[in-house]
């Protein structure tokens, strides 16, 4: 006995020594790459990281001491900009509905054992790879190339780049549902469709909601972002105000605030919803 558990031993001990031995060399070669890439990118850059270090903080000074000396401005600007936060939010759940029925029918055609054409699967899960590859502002400046400035390119970016990362984790969930009630259901003569539709989509349905309602969130700051380059919604208000300088500091500090206020709010909301659906928990 003991002869059979000492090579095993060793063998353990040699494991955790090549596991130690591998990491290390693993942190080695990131702060080496990590030096290198900052090395290269300070003799590339118009000025020096650490010479200008020390005024990191004076372009936001400027900002708040302006809306702090125009406070009375604030509240004004705050209702002002609820027009391109009702943008934004539309774009956002729009995106994400569309985005949301784009992504199940993807998941339920690359999931394993519940594919329509099982020989694809392979074909879906490679679409739905190169959509989350592509990034959504690469999206945008196409199709305002093409269609112009405008709430419709970003929508149609944030769906696009949606459709693939909620089919990816719509089909991890759909993979992990109990086959009985599919099977049940086949037995009697059910077609494909009946299947899913009464035998899985009752299984994954709160799952699903909970990766939609986290998926409207970052769709909330992506349209955001967006809007810097000409889709529309509280990023082109926040970048028309910043292109002026100074006199529109007041409406930067404004239009920040109710976008941070915006997030938290829907964050609180969905994550009370997600608990509920997930764990049954109470709103």
């Amino acid at each position: 006995m003991t002869a059979q558990t000492a090579p095993s031993a060793a063998d353990y001990i040699e494991l955790v020594r090549r596991r130690r031995l591998y990491g290390t060399i693993l942190v080695v070669l990131f702060f080496v790459l990590f030096a290198s890439g900052f090395s290269v990118a300070e003799t590339r850059n118009a000025g020096g990281f650490l010479d200008g270090l020390h005024r990191i903080f004076d372009f936001p000074k400027e900002i708040f001491s302006e809306a702090f000396s125009n406070w009375r401005n604030l509240p004004s600007r705050f209702f002002a900009a609820v027009p391109a936060l009702i943008e934004t939010l539309n774009i956002a759940a729009i995106s994400t509905f569309f985005g949301g029925l784009i992504g199940m029918v993807l998941a339920f055609l690359s999931t394993r054992g519940l594919a329509l054409w099982p020989r694809l699967t392979p074909v879906f899960r490679r679409i739905m790879d190169t959509m989350r590859a592509v990034p959504e502002i690469v999206i945008a400046l196409v199709l305002i190339y093409l269609l112009g400035g405008g709430p419709v390119p970003a929508m149609i970016a944030i769906a696009f780049h949606t459709a693939g990362a909620l089919g990816k984790l719509f089909s991890e969930a759909a993979e992990n549902v109990d086959l009985k009630p599919v099977e049940g259901l086949s037995s009697v003569g059910g077609n494909w469709f009946q299947r899913i539709w009464f035998g899985v989509l009752p299984q994954v349905a709160p799952n699903w909601s909970s990766y939609a309602l986290l998926r409207f969130e970052i769709n909330i700051r992506a349209s955001a972002i967006l809007g810097f380059v000409g889709a529309g919604g509280l990023g082109s208000d926040l970048k028309t105000a910043l292109q002026w300088g100074q006199g529109k500091y007041d409406q930067v500090v404004a239009i920040f605030a109710i976008l941070f206020l915006t997030i938290m709010i829907v964050d609180h909301l969905s994550d009370r919803a997600r608990r509920r659906l997930v764990q049954g928990g109470t709103l």
